[in-house]
């Protein structure tokens, strides 16, 4: 039988190969670096060292490759973080997101570039947008939808006004937590603080606990952690991040109606991303208002069975009662067989507008 000290001899044994290997794949980032700028030297253009297809695909592998005892996702999840460790030997990449800190969006960003990305707070929606229009940053994260509350209506209505491209989606596990600070009195509250959205998410739970208590939305639930340090008679519904970030306590744990609670987010950057081998593509479309223009819009898919992972509807920019439909659904729009379905589309329809085609996600 091994004995605990033949182990630990071997775990140092492992650990010092992992680490000579890790060297070796930062010292490979740095090379690819070299190779990116010397090719576009005395050119306009600047390098591009994030590859969202690239990373989709690696991490792919390296969930089809492993044979436990770690789990799938917690194996991808320790080469993200490789990956971004060595991706900020090239470049840190700059990324805005909803904020302030402490959101799950900023937990979707984390998730989806790593802890050595820089994330950078943004008060809306809009200024997400902005930020990754004007260069200010390198990638955005934004929320689309959430699997209890539906569609965030303000992230696609910002796609109509912008030039933007969808480069890649997270989806995240949403737990709620209500807690509560060091000064806060919990047999005394009178006020509870969250996001909309979160109190929605919790509405069945606060209507059995707290039936009685006044509850406020506020612009995220970061805020919400953030106001009650102040506050002794009022807790917060935020996450695990907010609760760490602002030293708050759970008083109850997991607290959403829904057990299999998930937020999905947009990856918005500058560039087209080309085919990883598991895609899809987001479009808007404008139809002509006419009898059957729903069923001319659909057909085209259902003929070529592609399909339909999101439609969503709108109302236009253009023109009292006319609508534009958000259309998720798999494929990459360089795919002979999507090309023909959306030159069959533009045909028919007032407006199209390809948002972007993107790995789908990973973990």
């Amino acid at each position: 039988m091994t004995t605990l000290d033949e182990l630990r001899k071997k775990i140092d044994e492992l650990d010092s190969e992992i680490e000579r290997l890790i060297s070796e794949r930062a010292d490979c980032a740095q090379q690819v670096a070299h190779v990116k700028q010397e090719a576009l030297k005395g050119t306009d253009e600047e390098p591009v060292y994030y590859r969202p297809e690239r990373e989709a695909q690696v991490l792919r592998n390296v969930m089809e490759r492993n044979k436990g005892p770690l789990g799938d996702e917690e194996m991808a999840r320790l080469f993200r973080e490789i990956m971004s460790a060595c991706l900020a030997l090239e470049q840190p990449t700059r990324v805005a997101f909803l904020g302030p800190e402490g959101t799950f969006t900023q937990q979707a960003a984390i998730k989806h570039f790593g802890h050595s990305a820089v994330t950078v707070p943004m008060m809306a929606i809009d200024e997400v947008f902005r930020e990754v229009a004007a260069g200010a940053v390198s990638y955005g994260v934004v929320p689309v939808e959430n699997s209890t509350e539906g569609v965030v209506n303000h992230t696609l209505d910002n796609f109509l006004e912008s030039n933007v491209k969808i480069c890649g989606e997270v989806e995240l596990r949403i737990h709620h937590h209500l807690l509560v600070s060091d000064t806060t009195k919990s047999d005394g509250i009178t006020r509870i603080y969250s996001h909309a959205q979160s109190l929605a998410q919790c509405r069945k739970w606060l209507d059995s606990h707290y039936p009685s208590i006044e509850r406020v939305a506020v612009s995220s639930n970061a805020e919400a952690a953030k106001r009650i340090k102040s506050e002794w008679h009022s807790a917060a519904i935020a996450g695990d991040m907010a609760a760490e970030l602002y030293g708050l306590t759970k008083i109850a744990e997991k607290i959403e109606d829904q057990p299999d609670n998930s937020t999905r987010f947009f990856i918005i950057g500058a560039e087209n991303v080309p085919v990883s081998g598991d895609d899809k593509t987001s479009i808007i479309v404008s139809m002509r208002n006419k009898p059957g223009a729903l069923h001319d819009l659909l057909a085209p898919f259902h003929s070529a069975g592609i399909d339909l992972t999101r439609v969503e509807t709108r109302p236009s920019r253009s023109g009292r009662w006319s609508y534009v439909f958000f259309i998720d659904f798999l494929g990459h729009c360089d795919n002979a067989e999507i090309k023909a379905v959306l030159d069959t589309i533009s045909e028919q329809a007032a407006d199209l507008k390809i948002l972007g085609s993107y790995p789908q996600a990973v973990m």
